[in-house]
């Protein structure tokens, strides 16, 4: 039977990049024997609570860093949001990347939803449309056992973007996420366990956990679903981890064969 193992991280990133990076770097070393196949970092890993233009100065270092790790580990990665300059508009994409276990960067998904609402916590006002611009396609990328479907965060809302990712092939959904407490507490669960249900795929997603300097306060829970909905694993409500889980892709087969749904859509 096929299976990958996968990592999942959780951190409370703050405002200095070299120290956020060297504490991702400290957990995953401790699983450097377990041959872990694939990682995904949460969204802003290098940096929360700060200026995201400054952290876009330090994205070649970050990539830098990511190539690195993705050597160091022999294992895919899976990291966003960094903040990537987009030369033709002049601005920055919320961008996760991914990097092979050779370390060569191999995909980059812009993120396509910003969150721009109001939540009732100590932060108040979120406009990610200050700092960033849209991705405009959704982006797939083979990791040789499996397709992996690429999301960040606010993208857990709107469904048709994982459907789309389905119908391209994808098993596995990532979702690097700085989900706040607020509503965290409210969906984080039952929207992950509903990606994986409805598109029968395995859901790996990272979120950053507990207060940062902004005042920001974010839920953790980070989770690895099964493509029937159940916990393979999951991290405590704050601080940082490292949860690790089997994925039998021979299960995720025979879950779409005795309940067919993507095969019998009618829209």
């Amino acid at each position: 039977m096929s299976r990958l193992k996968a990592a999942v991280v959780q951190v409370c990133s703050g405002l200095i990049v070299s120290e956020n990076l060297a504490e991702i770097e400290r957990l995953l070393m401790a699983y450097q024997q377990e041959h872990v196949d694939i990682i995904v970092l949460p969204e802003c890993f290098a940096m929360l609570g700060g200026s995201q233009a400054e952290v876009a100065l330090k994205a070649d270092d970050i990539r830098g860093w990511m190539s690195s790790m993705a050597t160091k580990m022999g294992s895919w990665l899976v990291g966003g949001a960094v903040p990537i300059h987009d030369s033709r508009d002049g601005r920055n994409h919320a961008s996760c990347l991914v990097y092979s276990t050779e370390g060569d960067e191999i995909a980059s998904y812009n993120k396509m939803h910003l969150f721009d609402v109001e939540v009732s916590d100590s932060k108040g006002r979120y406009r990610e449309s200050d700092d960033f611009i849209p991705g405009a396609r959704p982006e797939l990328v083979d990791i040789g056992q499996a397709k992996v479907g690429l999301s960040i965060c606010y993208d857990l809302r709107f469904p048709e973007l994982y459907r789309c990712l389905v119908e391209q092939g994808a098993t596995i959904l990532t979702v690097p996420s700085a989900f706040t407490k607020v509503t965290g507490e409210a969906h984080w669960e039952v929207l992950l366990r509903a990606r994986a249900i409805e598109n029968q795929c395995y859901v790996l997603a990272a979120n950053q956990a507990g207060t940062h300097p902004d005042g920001r306060q974010t839920y953790g829970h980070s989770m690895i679903i099964s493509p029937g909905g159940d916990i393979l694993a999951e991290a405590p409500a704050e601080g940082a981890a490292v949860i690790v889980a089997e994925l039998e892709l021979g299960e995720l087969a025979r879950v779409r064969q005795q309940m067919p749904c993507l095969n019998h859509r009618r829209l």
